[in-house]
């Protein structure tokens, strides 16, 4: 009997080590993209910067990677700026975005000395002034700005359109109060521009769009205000295999005609090229990761479906849920039966949503099997849940064919530990 092999140690084998649900991470995958990152961006291409968008997948052993591989960090929220601080991850190497970030998480943000924060919405910059005040410490922010951009992916996902919650609105207006605002405090330096299009974006053309547009934006405010972007963050977004056709591209796919595009703009508004920044996070960790489940009921409703229960589901993964995510997944101890079977795969939460997968061809299955989600790296560990009480699964990470846990499992009396 053969079973399904990843990173080089046996799934099954894994899942009778670990149990399951069991998220299982490849070390050697992740570092070969970071590799990917510095030789095709950073080191191919002068004034640039790139940094791991961690919101992804976070764990502090992942933050001990990426700082190992010398990138950046992109953090959204004050847990994962935690994360970073207790791993002694390099400060000025964090930007810190967020489109509600709390006085809190400014105050640790700017106690800590983060290279860059992201600025959102006009208030927040009164809030930094502020807090650099109390600090006596300059602080470096981009204005995040909204380009009217609609991309081809899930709504869900959408960053850059018109009707957004994320980004300063590019209308005059908005742009001059902002401007006017910032230009006049002691504390708080803008030294660029930040634009995010969407995630799991599979062609360039929105990213080219987008930056026409911030190009036209930087030739104004030099022209009205005397002022010269010194950044330019693209964001990321860059899709990945799940399922289909859709297929992970290499980063200089993106990145080539990126900065190709910047170039042509600056020559044209006679810019100064700016320092050009990425925050690649799925395209990292996304096909680095599987989750392996136990199959438990087999129910066939003839004529109609049949469903295959498996012991996670919503609570580990709810992609599938939110955004209609697509998976492809494998049978890892029934590697070499034939697929004569269309199942559907279904969680075990009491909510009708909780389907991982529909219509699956596998082998004649049987309680007990086990089943591999590949793909499942980025948004499953970071988006999990304690729905219907179920606790988290391990975090396991591969390197080099050897196994080690990097996040316990956790346990009932852990679901109610803060319950008073």
């Amino acid at each position: 009997m053969s079973n399904f092999i990843f990173a080089g140690c046996d799934t099954v084998k894994l899942a009778e080590k670990y149990k399951t649900p069991l998220y299982v991470m490849s070390e050697d995958y992740i570092k070969e993209r970071l590799k990917e990152i510095k030789k095709d961006f950073l080191e191919k291409h002068e004034k640039t910067m790139a940094v791991y968008a961690s919101k992804a997948f976070l764990t502090k052993e992942m933050a001990r990677i990426v700082k190992e591989s010398g990138i950046g960090m992109d953090v959204v929220s004050g847990g994962e700026l935690y994360t970073a601080i207790q791993v002694d991850f390099p400060m000025e190497k964090i930007i810190f975005h967020g489109n509600n970030k709390t006085i809190d998480e400014l105050e640790l943000a700017i106690e800590n000395n983060v290279g860059r924060i992201v600025v959102d919405h006009l208030e927040e910059i009164d809030m930094i002034e502020e807090i650099g005040k109390k600090y006596n410490r300059k602080v470096h922010i981009l204005f995040r700005i909204s380009p009217g951009i609609d991309s081809h992916t899930h709504k869900y996902i959408q960053t850059g359109q018109v009707d957004s919650k994320f980004g300063i609105p590019l209308e005059e207006k908005s742009i001059k109060s902002a401007m006017e605002k910032v230009l006049k405090l002691k504390f708080t330096e803008l030294v660029g521009f930040h634009f995010h299009i969407g995630s799991q974006i599979s062609d360039n053309e929105n990213h080219i769009k987008a930056i026409r547009i911030m190009a036209q934006l930087i030739k104004k405010v030099k022209d009205d205000y005397g002022f010269i972007v010194k950044e330019l963050n693209t964001g990321g977004g860059y899709g990945i295999h799940y399922s289909e056709n859709e297929e992970r591209k290499p980063l200089a796919y993106f990145t080539d005609s990126i900065i190709k595009e910047i170039e042509e703009r600056c020559k044209e508004y006679g810019l100064e090229r700016p320092l050009v920044i990425i925050e690649p996070g799925r395209w990292v960790v996304g096909e680095a990761g599987i989750t392996i489940y136990t199959i438990g009921a087999i129910k066939e409703i003839p004529g109609i479906r049949t469903y295959v229960s498996v012991d996670g589901g919503m609570p580990d993964n709810p992609r599938p849920s939110l955004y209609e995510a697509k998976y492809e997944a494998v049978v890892i101890n029934k590697l070499d039966k034939e697929p004569t079977d269309l199942v559907t795969i279904a969680g075990k939460c009491c909510e009708s949503g909780d389907i991982l997968i529909w219509d699956l061809k596998v082998p004649t299955l049987e309680t007990g099997d086990k089943l591999a989600v590949l793909s499942t790296g980025a948004y499953n560990y970071s988006m999990s849940s304690n729905y219907n009480r179920i606790p988290r699964p391990a975090v396991v990470m591969i390197s080099e064919g050897k196994d080690r846990l990097i996040v316990k499992r956790e346990t009932y009396d852990d679901i109610l530990r803060n319950d008073i």
